[in-house]
C-alpha cells in the first residue's frame, strides 16, 4: 500500500535522520514494539525515544536510507543502508569517530493505519569490523 510506504519514509526522514520525536504519536502505535539489531526490545513510544537516543548518542550524523521497499497486507520489508560517525560507545568500542556504514532489512508490521512493530536486522558483524579497523 502506498500510505504504509509514505509512512515508513516519514518515519526515517522525521524520526531518525532528523530526530524529530513529535511524530512518534502521530506514525506509532501507543503499545508499538520494536526490536533492534543490538538485541533490545523496548515498547511504546517512550522505550522507542530511549533507544533513538542511544543510538543517536553513539553515532554523529546517523542515516537511514531505504534502498527498497516491498509491501504485502499489513506488513511492510524496507532494505537499508545505515550510517553515522563513531562517537560514543558501541559494542564495547570508545569513540573512534571514524564514519562506518552498513547494510540492514527492516520488517514493519501495521495496525490501524499506523506502525504497531518494527522488527530490524542490521549486519552488526560489519559494524564491529569497521570500528576495530580504526584501532588497528
Amino acid at each position: 500500500m502506498q500510505n504504509h510506504k509514505e509512512t515508513v519514509q516519514k518515519f526515517y526522514d522525521a524520526i531518525w535522520n532528523r530526530a524529530d520525536k513529535t511524530v512518534i504519536p502521530e506514525l506509532l502505535s501507543e503499545n508499538f514494539t520494536f526490536r533492534g539489531s543490538l538485541g533490545l526490545t523496548q515498547r511504546g513510544h517512550k522505550g522507542f525515544a530511549l533507544y533513538m537516543d542511544f543510538i543517536r548518542g553513539a553515532l554523529g550524523n546517523y542515516r537511514c536510507e531505504i534502498v527498497d521497499m516491498i509491501t504485502e497486507g499489513d506488513k511492510l520489508y524496507a532494505r537499508m543502508l545505515y550510517s553515522g560517525v563513531h562517537q560514543g560507545e558501541l559494542f564495547g568500542y570508545a569513540p573512534t569517530h571514524g564514519k562506518i556504514k552498513w547494510d540492514g532489512v527492516a520488517v514493519f508490521t501495521f495496525e490501524d493505519g499506523k506502525i504497531a512493530e518494527l522488527w530490524v536486522l542490521g549486519d552488526v558483524h560489519s559494524v564491529i569490523k569497521q570500528l576495530s579497523r580504526y584501532l588497528e
